[in-house]
């Protein structure tokens, strides 16, 4: 084990003087005790990380009661939902810091396994980086999602408080009677009710093998929930001793699985982020490419909310992923998880207790999956939620209203200056030009409370999982590093064609060169860590690699 370099070498004595210091124990200095990490994502800032010091505890039991020793430190967390149209550019950089704060800690105090406990949106994808990047082994235990409330009939969440944002800036109700609709989206512990990007990167990790059966859909405060920690705790142990490693579970096959899961649910277009920067980790190259190859075979099979009614209680309810794991056996890989069992055997004994919560492929809500992959001359790729659209929308045309910031285009809205039919465009928004690449949920979200059913959105930010409509995002190559949405001006006709993955704007090659030599990027006034954020993605794409624009 790797910790033995503490416990038995006389150059090691003054180490073990540190560790009792901490509270370590002679005994824990044994021979085939492992000392197991517990990176606690614990804060009382965002709701889906509340009750994890909670669920540390019964890790830090578990891990004990198989025999490791528990070594545990903080790990940081943004809510994207509380920093959304305030600060949230540091949002996607956190990731990155998310795997270094794991990696320093592992690796500076000779670990030999961790069990990583997040919820959220850039803390799960960040464990499961420094998971792949070690190559030590890990488990990953998800928070879990809150419960909606149930008021007059409709399910009330925090999330439904940007579309009405969008209500009280097109003037349908006033700022009081926003406010007076405050207390029923208040509902505790857990990441948001539907498949938003905390929810969507939970289905990922147990579709990945890298957490327990039914670990991403049992409900936060769910008593199972801490049995599920007490259990990710003694399997960690075990997995330390077998020398089970991340890299032999998190395989090609494995990251086809999750895509193929997250594209029969119609998770958050942020995994196509997310996925291939875990799997760059583990030495496995994705591109965007993939996720739209996967989503044409892949029918969708439920609709969670934001894109349906259901939220992710009704999904465990209905047997959790293992149920939607069954309704996809056929076109599953074989691949083995942190369980002990291989996924396609989770699958096979799993039971559909609802069919309308998770259908059959013979009966799906859409043919395809949750994501399209558009090209064009405005965008190499971009990506839209395409079972998110109403279909009367897959095929659109309408003219650019051009906007360089989140606050104007409310402001637009407020003043009336968006119209049926239009085609917003949010560019400078991506990894460089944000920079951090902000979500969008508050422009989208307004457009819909607002009441507009024919305004389509391109930015080469990201969105939210919360994202409906045609949004169109994640447009590469973005606009800071030379790439044509930023030739676009006010009125300049797109057009779009989902099914057939097109988006284009009607400019010629030369018009394009042309106004792109004319192109300053806005000035932002930028904290430190999104100065180093824009140097390192200046002239790459947001997948992390070198992209040379047309």
């Amino acid at each position: 084990m790797r910790s033995d370099i503490l416990k038995k070498n006389i150059e090691t004595l003054p180490h073990r003087a540190l560790l009792m210091s901490a509270g370590v124990r002679r005994e824990d200095f044994e021979a085939g005790k492992p000392f197991i990490g517990v990176a606690n994502s614990f804060n009382n800032l965002i709701p889906g990380h509340i009750h994890l010091d909670e669920l540390t505890r019964e890790v830090c039991r578990g891990i004990r009661d198989a025999g490791g020793v528990p070594f545990q430190w903080g790990v940081p967390g943004v809510c994207d939902g509380i920093a959304m149209f305030v600060e949230m550019r540091l949002s996607l950089p956190s990731r990155e810091h998310i795997a270094d704060n794991i990696e320093i800690m592992v690796l500076s105090h000779s670990l030999d396994g961790w069990v990583g406990v997040t919820n959220c949106d850039k803390i799960t994808p960040g464990m499961l980086m420094a998971a792949a990047r070690m190559d030590l082994p890990a488990v990953i235990l998800t928070g879990g999602p809150m419960k909606a409330n149930m008021i007059q009939g409709r399910k009330c969440h925090p999330i439904v408080g940007f579309g009405i944002v969008g209500r009280v800036k097109a003037g349908k109700i006033t700022a009081n009677e926003a406010e007076q609709m405050l207390g029923d989206m208040v509902c505790g512990a857990g990441s948001c009710v539907g498949l938003y990007t905390a929810n969507t990167m939970a289905v990922v990790t147990e579709a990945l093998g890298m957490s327990l059966t039914r670990c991403a859909t049992t409900i936060a405060l769910d008593p199972k929930k801490k049995q599920q920690a007490y259990e990710s705790g003694r399997r960690i142990v075990e997995l330390v001793k077998a020398d089970v490693r991340p890299r032999s579970i998190m395989t090609r096959a494995a990251f086809e699985n999750a895509i193929r899961v997250d594209m029969a649910m119609g998770g958050s277009t942020n995994t196509v982020l997310h996925i291939p920067a875990i799997a760059r980790e583990a030495g496995i190259n994705i591109e965007v490419e993939e996720f739209d190859r996967i989503s044409r075979q892949t029918p969708n099979l439920c609709s969670i909310i934001p894109g349906g009614p259901y939220e992710m209680a009704d999904v465990d309810a209905a047997g959790g992923i293992p149920a939607v794991l069954k309704r996809l056996l056929p076109l599953l890989n074989e691949n083995p998880t942190v369980t002990g069992s291989s996924i396609r055997k989770v699958a096979s004994e799993a039971v559909v207790v609802d069919s309308q919560v998770i259908r059959s492929t013979d009966n799906p809500y859409h043919a395809e999956g949750g994501i399209a992959v558009l090209k064009g001359n405005i965008a190499s790729s971009a990506v839209v939620k395409q079972t998110a659209v109403n279909p009367e929308m897959l095929v659109f045309t309408g003219p650019a209203k051009v906007f360089f910031t989140e606050e104007a285009l409310l402001n637009a809205i407020a003043a009336g200056q968006i119209a049926e039919g239009d085609v917003v465009v949010l560019p400078f928004q991506g990894p460089a030009g944000g920079p951090g690449m902000p979500e969008m949920l508050t422009p989208t979200d307004a457009i819909k409370g607002a009441g507009y059913q024919r305004v389509a959105l391109i930015t080469d930010g990201r969105f939210s999982g919360a994202t409906s409509g045609l949004s169109v995002g994640h447009v590469e190559m973005e606009a800071y590093n030379g790439g044509p949405i930023a030739a676009i001006q006010n009125g300049d006709i797109i057009d779009f064609d989902v099914p057939q993955r097109k988006m284009d704007v009607r400019l010629t090659p030369v018009q394009i060169r042309d106004r792109l030599l004319a192109v300053k990027a806005p000035e932002r006034k930028l904290p430190r860590m999104l100065e180093t954020f824009r140097k390192t993605y200046t002239g790459i794409n947001c997948y992390g690699k070198e992209a040379t624009p047309k």
